[in-house]
Parts: structure tokens; C-alpha cells; sequence
């Protein structure tokens, strides 16, 4: 079964308060349904319209699991937090086998 992965790239964060009460409770969301983190911020180099910002990397067992955890009441509490404190451009993806 292929594997689920979260990609986040953080455009602008305008409330840095408001991003760590989002990971709080977004790390907890994600534990939930076996999430791992792989990429957290870090060194990015970007080519051609690619963004070198925030970047998250966050690995499923499954997508289905990737998206059961992205709909769950627990991270959709920690979007509630986050509210308008970035920019980001979020998707599922699904890996190959």
C-alpha cells in the first residue's frame, strides 16, 4: 500500500506565536495517525518557482491515513489556532509502492 505524506511550504509566517500553538497541537494530531515527521524547517535550496522557506515533510502509512488525519477534529483544532498566522501552500500526496 503506498504512503501518505503531508508537504508544507511556508510562503510567509506573520505570527510566530500563532505557528508554535498550531505545532502543539498539530504534532499530537499527527501522532494520532501514526504520522512521522521527516522534515521540519531546516536548510532549503529552491530552483525554478520553488519557494526556500518552511518546508514540513510528514510520512503516512497510508493516504488515506494522511487524509482521515488532515480531517480529524484535532488538527482541524490546531488550523483553528494557526487562523491567519502564515501563508502556506499544504497537499496530500501520495508515495509509490
Amino acid at each position: 500500500m503506498p504512503k501518505g505524506y503531508w508537504v508544507s511550504v511556508y510562503r510567509t509566517i506573520s505570527d510566530p506565536e500563532k505557528l508554535a500553538a498550531y505545532n502543539e497541537l498539530a504534532r499530537s494530531a499527527v501522532e494520532a495517525f501514526g504520522g512521522r515527521t521527516f522534515v521540519r524547517g531546516g536548510r532549503v535550496v529552491a530552483y525554478d518557482a520553488g519557494i526556500a522557506e518552511r518546508t514540513i515533510l510528514v510520512e503516512f502509512d497510508s493516504f488515506e491515513q494522511a487524509v482521515a488525519a488532515r480531517e480529524s477534529a484535532a488538527y482541524q483544532e490546531a488550523l483553528a489556532a494557526l487562523a491567519d498566522g502564515v501563508e502556506r501552500d499544504f497537499r496530500i500526496v501520495e508515495g509509490t509502492d
